[in-house]
């Protein structure tokens, strides 16, 4: 019976030491998007950032980007690593504004102001994430990517009015398909995703969908058929992509198939609550 007992606590411990550590990263995790969910509730309104506000109190950005810089991840489910990565991102983007803030302007190519206007900022600035060193086009082009969910570059703010809206709470795992799920279904009620003008008979859709045209027709073109059949993958992806949301005069109105696509010039104005109302 002792032996039997003995087995049974030896056990037990083991477990224990086994669920302990698994237990502590999911609260540390848990922790960390609590933390940026209190950052984004109250610098950014609509899409929209407080920059200045946030740099002149920054504390809380640089303590979340700390921990993310040594997070393991690597371990956890699907939807907890995309959380994390979509957050890093966003993250990251209010951390290389804020660093540069206000933008001075270096090129004409650019709106004042821009992030494009912060030398290198997608491609060339390093920062770390999970132990690695990576940059903000690595993690879109590379780590989302290979994701193959199509939502998640809707889902980034990208620090500019014409990427998807910033939201005002962070990705969660237990929510993640729901809040992409709104990231769709916004695109359609958006003028920066999708504009139909029926009287020119043309759609003009967000150079995001042309930039990652083959994510988005691998997930949303084979979903789209009569009367669009010969419509090219890109074209029917965009349509699968905002049609559950469209109204029915826009159904109408594209069902017709007498309209021609173009991709809009991204507005890579920042998106600064300064002057909007902002503090």
């Amino acid at each position: 019976m002792r032996t039997v007992i003995g087995r049974y606590l030896c056990l037990c411990a083991a477990l224990a030491l086994v669920a302990f550590p698994h237990a502590q990263e999911n609260a540390a995790e848990a922790a960390r998007r609590k933390s940026l969910d209190s950052i984004l509730d109250t610098y950014v309104r609509d899409g929209f950032v407080y920059y200045r506000a946030l740099k002149l109190d920054r504390r809380k950005l640089d303590a979340y980007l700390g921990d993310v810089a040594t997070a393991s991840i690597e371990n956890e489910p699907k939807d907890a690593q995309l959380a994390f990565w979509l957050n890093t991102y966003d993250a990251l983007v209010l951390k290389t504004v804020i660093d540069h803030y206000p933008i001075p302007q270096r090129s004409h190519e650019y709106p004042p102001h821009s992030i494009r206007q912060i030398p290198g900022a997608f491609e060339r600035l390093q920062h770390k994430a999970a132990g690695r060193s990576v940059t903000l086009d690595q993690i879109e082009q590379t780590i989302l990517a290979g994701f193959r969910d199509p939502r998640v570059f809707f889902a980034i703010g990208r620090g500019a009015v014409g990427g998807g809206r910033l939201r005002s709470e962070a990705y969660t795992p237990g929510r993640l398909d729901a809040q992409l799920s709104e990231v769709e279904a916004e695109c359609a009620s958006r003028p920066q995703c999708v504009q139909i003008d029926r009287d020119e008979k043309k759609v003009m859709a967000n150079a995001i969908f042309s930039w990652r045209d083959k994510d988005f027709a691998a997930v949303y073109a084979s979903g789209v058929h009569e009367p669009f059949e010969q419509r090219s993958d890109s074209e029917r992806a965009v349509l699968g992509f905002v049609w559950p949301k469209l109204l029915t005069t826009e159904k109408d109105f594209l069902s017709k198939n007498e309209w021609r696509m173009a991709y809009q010039p991204f507005d890579w104005s920042l998106n600064d609550l300064t002057g909007r109302g902002g503090r």
